[in-house]
């Protein structure tokens, strides 16, 4: 092949020996080392129940937003519920069980919570089956829990109509998969002189450009991706979500993937933009983790004091952040109950000193948390 016929990296002479300007990315590498580090020790003096909220919050946005990436929505009360029940903290009612989401929280708890564990052909197919729960199999032509084999020809990224249809990438042949799978796994396991979160990009990068699965190989890029990233973290715990930032910058994520992959193994950009976008959801998450953190405190300092199930509902969503003042008849229809009980449950919680009546009154008296 000529070097005027190459349109991808894989196709290159020396794939997959990706190359990049390490003094280009040091400044943005120590500012997202700084932001991981503040983060990180910010939780470090926070209770056992302040940092498995705060997990349970990150976690559940990650699972959530990986999947939105690829067009597909969760529900996210069933995603809260799997992880709070696999992590054993108690948000109340749970939701029906969904072994779809279940296979995605899976995936994502393994990558994070068994970080230390080496990552392995077995695991990458393990994680594809969970992906695709048995009762989906039938209602597509995916293999699952195995490598893709091209039956139906190359494997494309695609877009648009079939009639002006756009190839935007086309992965190795399956014939290669073996041996570019070991080669993968082999790198990550084993080299050990790259940055850690340089690492992460990179891997996240190479792995999707192998695009081994016939589908989900964005959602387990990233996965393997939060892997590296807990290594670096050196946490079972995650505190923040790359995939809920990823999202919201979608257009650039899969523009910079096209391009990159197009290149010559010329992968600067890329990482750069990885990072920034990596420091973006750190700083994304100091703004999140002060209401998950002002939550459990609030929590831990009435955990000794009864309360109905009127009353948690209620004071919870006065927590996430409740829209306008609390009246009588805002409780009523918050908690499905009479103005009659309502008013009772808030007066119950003012002589506790756990609510207060505002400045106003009569007809429109409201109340606030002490």
């Amino acid at each position: 092949m000529k070097s005027g016929d190459y349109i991808y990296v894989w196709q290159l002479p020396d794939w997959p020996q990706w190359r990049y300007n390490a003094s280009a990315l040091t400044p943005l590498l120590a500012q997202v080392h700084q932001a991981l580090g503040q983060l990180l020790g910010r939780m470090r003096d926070q209770g056992v129940s302040a940092k498995s909220h705060a997990t349970l919050e990150a976690l559940t946005e990650d699972v959530l937003k990986t999947s939105e990436i690829e067009g597909e929505h969760l529900s996210p009360d069933s995603v809260r519920s799997s992880i709070a029940t696999r992590l054993g903290v108690d948000i109340g009612a749970i939701a029906p069980a969904n072994r779809h989401v279940d296979g995605v929280v899976e995936m994502i708890l393994d990558a994070t919570r068994a970080h230390h564990t080496p990552l392995t052909a077995q695991r990458l197919t393990d994680w594809h089956t969970a992906l695709f729960p048995t009762e989906q199999r039938s209602q597509s032509e995916i293999n699952v829990g195995v490598w893709r084999n091209d039956v139906q020809g190359p494997m494309q990224v695609v877009s648009g109509a079939t009639y002006k249809r756009r190839v935007h990438f086309e992965a190795p042949p399956a014939a290669r998969l073996p041996s570019e799978i070991a080669d993968f796994l082999l790198w990550f396991e084993t080299y050990q002189e790259l940055d850690p979160l340089i690492k992460a990009g990179l891997a996240h990068l190479w792995f999707v450009t192998v695009h081994p699965f016939d589908d989900g190989n964005g959602r387990i890029a990233r996965a393997i991706g939060d892997l590296s990233l807990a290594r670096a973290d050196q946490s079972e715990q995650r505190f923040y979500s790359l995939s809920a930032q990823i999202q919201k910058e979608r257009k650039d994520y899969y523009a910079l993937l096209e391009k990159t992959q197009k290149g010559n193994l010329e992968a600067t950009e890329w990482l750069s933009w990885f990072l920034a976008c990596l420091l973006r959801a750190l700083q994304e998450a100091d703004s999140v983790l002060s209401n998950v953190l002002s939550k459990a405190n609030f929590w831990t300092r009435w955990a000794s004091t009864p309360l109905n199930a009127r009353q948690i509902k209620v004071l919870n969503r006065m927590l996430d952040g409740f829209e306008g003042k609390l009246s009588n008849k805002k409780w009523a229809a918050i908690s499905k109950c009479s103005s009659d009980t309502a008013l009772r449950d808030i007066n119950d919680l003012v002589e506790r000193g756990i609510l207060r009546r505002t400045d106003t009154g009569g007809r429109s008296t409201s109340y606030a948390l002490t």
